[in-house]
């Protein structure tokens, strides 16, 4: 497991500009969905990965714990998967042209749809409810990327659990977004998986200060259980 290092000047200075340590700390688990992004194979699997992030590998027990709390909530869990195709190498030419063959060519075999590499890790047991998303791009909610947006709008979500490997990459440009779109974001600090804790760190701080909010799995379950029990009270 990463280890957590958030220097206590960036706590500072969101509770200066907040007022609270974790702005997000009420929320009604029925309007909220826990995405899981990228915890697949071909990032989790040696044999068919293409980018291997070991530690993904490790949270996930934390993502089944998150994952149960909120279906037993009202909420929703939504697996997203990254896919690479033939049309992608076309239109997003600028990150085939970044990778070079090569890089292009491992990544369309890991991660091109129907393959071992595009499939779930196996130690996930998706529900009935959840919802699968095929993403195109880094970030989810960018234009044309998924079908996410509009899938969250319809069920009445506005509060967003981001959760799954990388950190910094697809992790954090999907929580950035997401805010942007604007959901209330939470990326979950000991959900999210990098390639290395200073990776891992920076990318919780950037969102951290001024994107969303950040937060434990302990902290988070909790969190869920309580205004569970508080929106049932007040039914």
């Amino acid at each position: 497991m990463h280890r957590i290092s958030i220097p206590q000047q960036i706590v500072d200075d969101v509770v200066r500009r907040r007022g609270r340590e974790h702005v997000f700390e009420e929320f009604d688990p029925a309007r909220t969905a826990l995405l899981v992004v990228d915890m697949q194979n071909g990032f989790m699997q040696e044999e068919v990965g293409h980018a291997v992030c070991p530690m993904a590998r490790d949270i996930v027990p934390n993502i089944n714990r998150l994952s149960d709390a909120l279906r037993r909530a009202g909420g929703i869990v939504v697996w997203i998967q990254n896919a690479a195709t033939e049309e992608t190498q076309q239109s997003w030419s600028v990150l085939v042209e970044m990778d070079g063959p090569q890089g292009t060519a491992k990544r369309l075999s890991s991660m091109s749809p129907g393959s071992k590499g595009y499939e779930l890790w196996a130690g996930f047991a998706p529900a009935s409810g959840d919802l699968f998303i095929q993403k195109t791009r880094f970030s989810a909610f960018i234009q044309g990327a998924s079908s996410l947006e509009a899938e969250l709008r319809a069920r009445g979500i506005d509060t967003v659990i981001v959760t799954g490997t990388v950190t910094n990459i697809c992790c954090e440009s999907t929580a950035r977004d997401a805010m942007m779109r604007n959901f209330r974001t939470i990326m979950v600090t000991d959900a999210n998986a990098a390639m290395s804790d200073e990776m891992h760190n920076a990318s919780l701080i950037a969102f951290y200060v001024r994107f969303g909010d950040i937060m434990s799995t302990d902290h988070l379950a909790g969190l869920i259980a309580r205004n569970s029990d508080r929106r049932a009270a007040a039914e």
